[in-house]
């Protein structure tokens, strides 16, 4: 009877685990397909799919952002180019808006952004008006908005977002108080401190995998 009730509950967690698998691919391939930037809501649109409903069989973020990569690995060729041009165009970012100490955040840091992501930046600055005037400056038209932003578990904050176009691709600057430095703000995706690169960090990325890729070349 006890082994037959470890059976029941093994063979339990393999459907869920499956089942959570599966919940995951169909929301990245909703992503990449339907142009969905929202985990929650492709989460909930895969779910509705493929008929799984219980919570246990619902993937978390860092699940489906595992899948995402893996298709355009499997299936976007062109992803590979996406991802190489706007790191590149980020680090040229990042080197222009050195003054405010820019971090990369989001996609193109992760390395899941594809063709219609934008480059992601951190600005530092308690001046909420200094990158506006900065961007004025050197003629950059861009947009103004604000996003909510949790700050830590007990605090968030409206802050202000500037976005534009440059080199053929969007940009998306987050303008945050200078001593959000010691600690990354708390990612959407998770709920911990954001992943942010440096020019310098980004930099020896890039480099790490063109090393990487030559010697899998090789192989």
């Amino acid at each position: 009877m006890r082994q037959a009730r470890q059976h029941a509950h093994q063979h339990a967690q393999t459907r869920t685990f499956e089942r959570r698998r599966s919940l995951a691919h169909e929301a990245a391939r909703l992503m990449v397909e339907g142009g969905i930037r929202d985990y929650h809501q492709a989460k909930l649109k895969a779910a509705q799919r493929l008929g799984i409903f219980d919570d246990a069989s619902l993937p978390g973020n860092r699940e489906i952002e595992d899948a995402l990569r893996e298709y355009q690995r499997l299936f976007q060729r062109d992803s590979a180019l996406a991802l190489r041009t706007r790191r590149e165009a980020a680090l040229r970012a990042l080197e222009f808006f050195a003054g405010f100490e820019p971090r990369l955040v989001g996609p193109v840091l992760e390395g899941t952004a594809d063709a219609r992501t934008a480059v992601a930046l951190h600005l530092h600055s308690d001046d909420p008006d200094a990158v506006h005037r900065y961007l004025d400056q050197h003629a950059i038209p861009a947009q103004s908005r604000t996003r909510r932003i949790r700050l830590d578990r007990e605090r968030s904050d409206d802050v202000p977002v500037w976005v534009f176009s440059a080199e053929g691709l969007p940009f998306d600057l987050t303008v945050l108080p200078r001593d959000v430095l010691r600690q990354a703000p708390l990612s959407s995706i998770d709920e911990k401190p954001m992943r942010r690169a440096s020019a310098a960090q980004l930099r020896q990325m890039v480099a790490d995998e063109e090393i990487a890729g030559y010697e899998a070349g090789r192989d």
